[in-house]
């Protein structure tokens, strides 16, 4: 099989690292991905800069745009070959939810599906070391082909892991979650004269909602998340229907 993985925490990330460890010696893999973390991207694409591209190794490559930026060059024209699957990860941070809307590794999944191409989110719930990514790891490796027969391209997978020791984790099938955030908005004067702001603040436990994506991932559970490449939903649109301005 003909893989190609990606990321938005950069081309030295463990989590990558992971996936291409375990994963070359059955397949054949590619490697595009961004030369630094590129977390809260969401879809942006260079359109009107140049994208650097090095080759580094025998099927790896680092950009200078974005991890959608990577999926278009690996299909578009810097792989001699179209890949049967994107995968994007392992992130370093749960990707749940909302939290889909803002992410570089979603959107490197989403770009996959608006492509014709399976596209595969994946991510581990903690953010800093020491990482546990063989239940994640394992699950992709053993249950790869079967997620592409899953798959169909109306929607890309989200997949999240808690970062729990062990071999195997249980996986459910979940709906995305409404993230909610204690935001904090941090300043300080520069030297310069300017203010710097900085956005601060961590989710709040007060949103877990049974059957959802965080749900799952706080009890233990792998996530696996259907998500729709539709950004609007036509299906409750409620009292706009009797809105006034409408013909």
């Amino acid at each position: 099989m003909n893989i190609l993985i990606t990321n938005d925490d950069g081309i030295e990330s463990p989590g990558l690292q992971a996936l291409v460890e375990a994963l070359s010696p059955s397949h054949h893999v590619d490697v595009i991905a961004p030369d630094g973390e590129r977390s809260g991207m969401s879809h942006y694409l260079t359109m009107k800069d140049a994208i650097r591209c090095r080759r580094i190794g025998g099927h790896g490559y680092v950009i200078s745009g974005s991890p959608a930026d990577c999926v278009i060059l690996g299909v578009l024209g810097v792989l001699d070959r179209r890949p049967d699957v994107v995968l994007s990860g392992i992130n370093l941070g749960a990707n749940l939810g909302t939290d889909v809307v803002y992410s570089g590794t979603a959107a490197a999944a989403r770009q996959a599906a608006f492509m014709g191409i399976p596209g595969v989110a994946l991510s581990l719930t903690d953010s800093r070391p020491p990482y546990n990514f063989v239940p994640l790891v394992r699950f992709v490796s053993e249950h790869l082909h079967e997620l592409i027969r899953l798959w169909d391209s109306e929607h890309f997978i989200n997949v999240n892991a808690p970062n729990r020791e062990g071999e195997e984790l249980p996986v459910v099938l979940t709906r995305l979650s409404r993230r909610h955030y204690e935001d904090q908005l941090r300043n300080h004067p520069g030297d310069d004269g300017e203010t710097y702001y900085y956005l601060d603040g961590a989710p709040s436990k007060n949103g877990v909602v049974p059957g959802t994506d965080w749900a799952a991932v706080e009890s233990g559970f792998i996530s696996l998340s259907p998500v729709s490449i539709h950004p609007v939903e036509h299906s409750d649109v409620g009292d706009y229907r009797e809105a006034a301005f409408l013909v």
